[in-house]
């Protein structure tokens, strides 16, 4: 697995992004993926977690209702469309194929990661 995000930049807080994270090696198709974030001296945390066949979806607290998260199988591609931004969003996202099918929130389920793209709000 070899994964690539994308799509990061900075944006006006209230704005909105499409994160993208492709899978070159296809090989994630039958696992879930999900996006964790990591702010400037803190630790990485969970942003949202996709099963392989597009649902069920999980979703941080912080998120919810502000974040997408889905996934086209056949462009082996996942998307992270991001609304109503605030300066706390702002981090490096990672993109990560999950060790099963299930979609969760527990980094240690995750196996595969990709480079970050860093997404800065300004207020």
């Amino acid at each position: 697995v070899q994964l690539q995000a994308y799509g990061g930049g900075l944006v006006q807080a209230g704005g909105s992004l499409r994160l993208s994270c492709t899978d070159s090696r296809r090989t994630s198709s039958n696992n879930a993926m999900g996006w964790f974030r990591q702010a400037p001296g803190k630790e990485r945390e969970f942003v949202a977690s996709i099963s392989w066949r597009g649902g069920p979806t999980i979703y941080a607290d912080s998120v919810k209702g502000r974040f997408t998260i889905s996934r086209d199988n056949a462009k082996n591609t996942m998307y992270l469309q991001m609304n109503s931004l605030e300066p706390e969003d702002t981090a490096v996202y990672y993109c990560s194929a999950a060790r099963s099918a299930v979609s969760t929130r527990d980094v240690r389920g995750y196996r595969y990661w990709g480079q970050g793209t860093l997404v800065t709000v300004s207020s």
